[in-house]
């Protein structure tokens, strides 16, 4: 090209060919920022309170956990989310139960369903069990803990219930939780919640 062609070329294509440049850049930048990358394996588990369930491990059979909130809503395995109230594990007995760890099956031998309460409403709590299915035809004794996490882990009530045979419902637990935090009003008072859901 000869210093005339150059003199000729048009600078309305160079301004062209520069701001496509630009656009190509700032497409390409924002590409990368439409989808940043995972953060695989972080979880939040921002809680107050946590419910625990626990049966025998490496039992087939399944019980499921129930709560009111002072608000009259149910959490259940059907209603994970109730308000403030979260099922974090439902646990089916054996079923689903086996993992693939690099190619090799682990059971996990571990019965226990998880509920967190992940704020503070003042008002009474019902913690009710129900002995959804059995394989073993007997009684199962369901073990409840309620810790209170925030400022410092405090195990606030720990009992044990028998559940005779498949369809049992029994109240575990009743709680008062105060505009404070503190869990007081620990009482046994059944009421049915399975029948409400």
């Amino acid at each position: 090209m000869s210093i005339k062609d150059r003199l000729r070329s048009d600078p309305f294509t160079d301004l062209l060919f520069n701001a496509l440049l630009g656009f190509t850049f700032l497409f390409l930048v924002a590409i990368m920022f439409m989808n940043p990358e995972a953060k695989s394996g972080i979880i939040d588990p921002k809680a107050e309170y946590i419910l625990t369930i626990t049966w025998e491990d490496n039992s087939p059979d399944d019980v499921d956990v129930w709560v009111e909130d002072p608000e009259g809503q149910i959490l259940w395995f059907r209603t994970p989310e109730a308000g403030l109230l979260h099922l974090d594990r439902d646990d089916r007995g054996l079923v689903n139960d086996t993992i693939t760890i690099a190619g090799e099956e682990v059971q996990n031998p571990l019965n226990q369903e998880v509920v967190t309460l992940r704020g503070v409403v003042k008002g009474e709590y019902i913690v009710n069990l129900h002995y959804y299915a059995s394989e073993t035809g007997t009684p199962v004794d369901v073990n409840v803990r309620l810790v209170k996490v925030n400022p410092k882990l405090e195990v606030v009530y720990y009992g044990t219930v028998n559940l005779e045979k498949r369809g049992d419902e029994k109240t575990a637990v009743r709680f008062k939780i105060g505009g404070d935090g503190d869990v007081y009003g620990i009482n046994f008072l059944p009421k049915s919640l399975v029948q409400l859901g």
